[in-house]
């Protein structure tokens, strides 16, 4: 697999997940969710239509409801709502902030530090030539850049075709265009493969290695949870050389969760803090209510003898 991949087809899409409501697949590398350019004949939308006739929605433009994006060079965890219900409990998730998602990258370089949290407020480039790209606050023709923060993982040092590499677990905690990619190039450490943010340089690789490994949902009653896979692997692309690991996509994943896990816990707390407090305030407007009529009364038997005199 290291200088090629078998073509996306319907019969090689790879299914993670399916439900009444979702459907998770695995997004082949350098593949468009959907398009409406009639000779682009090649699309998850399209895969999907074959494979799964029956679930696609007339309704809808492209006949079925994707939650979330994935770059046309990234790989990966691809979330599809079967219905408009579903589709709704799913953008809430996103538009709240609370999905976790972890990418799996090889980066140029080494990257120092176990550890890093990278914060570049990220725009789009007004730059002739380059509209089609993002860009960070302070560069030439950076326009209207807004906050973003990604959390960097360290999980392998080695080589890729000979050149040092890194392979990190990436974790946006926002979500702006190209932000993954913008954030390691800014970092010094582009995306290996990146054909775009390295200003067309990195052309030799067989694909961007950039890859959606996990989505959370928090749905009710039950979360919605998917891995898919990891195709940086020396059995499936030998020119990727690991040579000191630090931890495990397994162990790093498994932190991320923790983390999510507590955040949720402690949303829970919370909303059954404010729910208790809420009660509480209707008792005692009911108290209070109660009282009133108390003292009322009084004052309407005096008026109703008084009436009577």
């Amino acid at each position: 697999m290291s200088g090629a991949l078998e073509p996306a087809s319907p019969e090689n899409l790879r299914v993670l997940l399916q439900s009444e409501d979702f459907i998770v697949v695995d997004k082949h590398c350098d593949l468009r969710i959907d398009s409406k350019m009639w000779y682009e004949k090649n699309t998850v939308q399209a895969q999907l239509r074959q494979r799964f006739p029956l679930l696609a929605d007339p309704l809808t433009y492209y006949g079925f409801r994707f939650c979330h994006q994935l770059d046309f060079s990234t790989s990966g965890a691809l979330c599809v709502a079967l219905n408009k219900a579903a589709a709704g409990r799913a953008y809430r998730c996103f538009k709240d902030r609370t999905v976790t998602k972890g990418y799996l990258a090889l980066l140029r370089g080494r990257v120092e530090g176990e550890n890093r949290t990278i914060d570049f407020s990220i725009g789009k480039t007004s730059t002739e030539g380059k509209t089609h790209m993002m860009c960070i606050e302070g560069t030439e023709g950076c326009e209207n850049p807004k906050a973003c923060q990604t959390e960097l993982r360290v999980l392998e040092y080695g080589t890729y075709d000979g050149e040092p590499a890194t392979k990190v677990l990436l974790e946006p905690l926002t979500g702006r265009t190209h932000q993954l990619r913008v954030h390691c190039s800014a970092l010094g450490h582009p995306i290996v493969g990146d054909f775009t943010y390295s200003l067309g340089a990195d052309s030799a690789p067989y694909r961007m290695m950039l890859h959606a490994h996990l989505l959370r949902l928090p749905l009710e009653p039950r979360a919605l949870q998917v891995t898919a896979g990891d195709p940086f692997l020396p059995a499936l692309d030998p020119k990727w050389l690991p040579q000191c690991t630090l931890r495990t996509a397994g162990g790093a994943v498994e932190s991320l969760l923790d983390r999510a896990a507590a955040k949720e816990e402690e949303k829970d707390k919370e909303k059954k803090r404010k729910e208790e407090e809420r009660r509480k305030e209707m008792k005692k407007k009911k108290n209070r209510k109660a009282e009133s009529e108390e003292q009322k009364r009084p004052c309407q038997d005096w008026l109703s003898e008084w009436g009577t005199e």
